[in-house]
Formats: structure tokens, C-alpha cells, sequence
């Protein structure tokens, strides 16, 4: 019984020491950033990792069109917004979501889906709470590493999405 129970132990002991040793090697690749907003009573939180470019072709590339994307690297990006916003015209109550993207050359689709905490391969369309399109533009100075910022908009704020030649805006407003 002490034997299986050392063993057991051990196990645990060397698969704890392999997930911190993963998450600290893959977060060395693409860091953990967090952005917020916070104006006129709305505060909206984004916590994401930011992969670099690499000399590779990113959207089209290893971002495929027309496929989910986990927006960012490592976990699914998280979003939190401590009010009811409108996005597109379209309702999104307060909370905390997953923020996942489906990149194409006009435009991206932005899913808010309700399940956090996942790896961010593990997407769940059946969780999905808002799904909106919007304008993405190609732009003349190139981003190495995938970044987000708020910039201050009347009634909210736009979320920008930046990587490579292309930059996507996301509008929240009050």
C-alpha cells in the first residue's frame, strides 16, 4: 500500500512540474498582456497572450481564413465587461467570455462565448452568447506581435486588434 501510494505521489509530483514547466516555456513564446478600459463607468478587461510574427505569413497563413481562431495564443483570450454593451447594434450583457475571431480578408466575425478557462484550441460554438461582423483593414506599417488596445470612443470604446499589415476594431459602446 506505501508503495502505490509513492508512486502516486510521484506521478503527481512529475506532472505538476511538467504543466508549470509548459506554461512557463510557451508564455517565453507569446507573453501574457492584459488591457483594460475603464471611462464614464464602463470598464471592459482583456486578458490575452501575444504571439509574434516570426517572418511568417500570418493571416491567410498560419491564422487560416474562414476557420476560429483563439485570438491571441496559449488559453482563450478572456473578456470582461462590467456593463451591457452594444456591439454592431447587437446586445452583449456584462460578464466574462471567451473571445475567439474568424479572420477573413474583408471582415472578421467576433464570438463572445460564454466558457473561460479552456486551452485555446477547445472551442465550444454550442457556448457561443454573440457573433458580430466587422471591417478588418489592411495597413501600411507592419506588427510583429499580436496586440490589443482600447482607444476611447464617444459613448464606450473601440477595441483594436492589430498583427501583421492587418487591424481589426471592435466597437463597445454604452
Amino acid at each position: 500500500m506505501k508503495k502505490a501510494v509513492k508512486i502516486i505521489l510521484i506521478v503527481l509530483v512529475v506532472a505538476a512540474v511538467g504543466i508549470f514547466a509548459m506554461r512557463t516555456w510557451t508564455k517565453s513564446h507569446s507573453p501574457e498582456e492584459t488591457v483594460a478600459f475603464s471611462k464614464n463607468g464602463l470598464e471592459i478587461k482583456v486578458d490575452y497572450c501575444r504571439p509574434y510574427k516570426k517572418e511568417r505569413v500570418v493571416f491567410g497563413g498560419i491564422v487560416p481564413y474562414g476557420e476560429v481562431w483563439r485570438t491571441g495564443a496559449n488559453e482563450a483570450t478572456v473578456i470582461e465587461l462590467n456593463q451591457d454593451v452594444k456591439i454592431e447594434d447587437k446586445a452583449l450583457k456584462a460578464g466574462k467570455y471567451s473571445l475567439w475571431t474568424v479572420p477573413s480578408e474583408d471582415n472578421w466575425t467576433i464570438i463572445f462565448n460564454s466558457e473561460t478557462g479552456q486551452w485555446g484550441t477547445s472551442y465550444d460554438e454550442a457556448e457561443d452568447v454573440l457573433k458580430v461582423e466587422v471591417p478588418s483593414e489592411i495597413v501600411s506599417d507592419e506588427v510583429e506581435q499580436f496586440k490589443m488596445q482600447f482607444e476611447e470612443a464617444v459613448d464606450g470604446a473601440d477595441l483594436v486588434l492589430r498583427w501583421e499589415n492587418t487591424m481589426v476594431v471592435v466597437p463597445f459602446r454604452k
